[in-house]
């Protein structure tokens, strides 16, 4: 750790050759995060260790799905609405993904409008994601309330493996936990947006520390994040 240690403010010394080089500059952060602020850092940190719990999720439900020799319930029949006499295969998860997606791309429009520092735009663009968001939470309560309806739980349900239930539940669950806070998080950010915090420097109300527009980029890679993670339910969940 000798080589990397500063000697004067802002002058470090070389970084040695080879691994031991990528070594000591990360355990002494010298160059890894220098241009990285402290709130986006622990963003990313933060999604890398939810990155690892919806991997282990998703990698115990094809484990179950799998290692039974119950037969699987078919998404298809499973997911699908009573619409005008017949039975829609996946309509509602259709939609949902629609709109999820879609709020991706209201996300990224707030977050370029929040560079530019245009608050109105920022905040309504926020507040339009928030409110796509709001709507995919109340399509899944409503996925939810159908299936109980239906006979479905934790530990059964009626068209076969009873894994089915504790895997839907827990990981639609935990995702649709994400996407709720981040509704939460996007209204507190849009105000402060709104109300030009991040102009004035006005102190927060918890941390009384002077918020920045950066905020706005990290609620942005919080939410893409969600999104991507929703991909991936999709896939190994409704379609398999």
């Amino acid at each position: 750790m000798a080589e990397t240690t500063v000697t004067h403010i802002g002058q470090a010394q070389p970084r040695p050759a080879g691994l031991r080089g990528v070594a000591a500059d990360w355990s002494s952060d010298q160059r890894a995060f220098k241009n990285v602020s402290w709130g986006k850092a622990m963003m990313w940190i933060f999604l890398l260790s939810d990155t690892f719990i919806f991997g282990c999720f998703l990698l115990s439900y094809m484990t179950a799905r799998m290692s039974t020799r119950v037969p699987w319930p078919n998404p298809s029949k499973v997911f699908a609405l009573h619409i005008g006499g017949s039975d829609i295969p996946l309509i509602l998860i259709a939609i949902m993904t629609f709109v999820l997606i879609s709020s991706s791309g209201t996300m990224a429009m707030a977050v370029n409008y929040g560079y530019r520092r245009d608050r109105r735009k920022t905040a309504v663009l926020m507040l339009l994601t928030a409110a796509l968001g709001a709507t995919f939470v109340g399509m899944q309560a409503f996925e939810w309330t159908k299936l109980i309806t239906e006979g479905v739980r934790p530990w059964g349900n009626p068209w076969g493996a009873a894994q089915f239930g504790s895997s839907f539940f827990m990981i639609t669950g935990f995702h649709g936990t994400h996407v709720t806070f981040g509704v939460i998080f996007l209204i507190i950010v849009a105000r402060k947006v709104w109300r030009g915090d991040y102009d004035t420097g006005r102190p927060g109300f918890f941390t009384s520390r002077k918020g920045r527009y950066e905020n706005v980029e990290i609620m942005g890679l919080y939410w893409h994040f969600v999104d991507l993670v929703w991909v991936f339910i999709f896939a190994f969940f409704y379609l398999w």
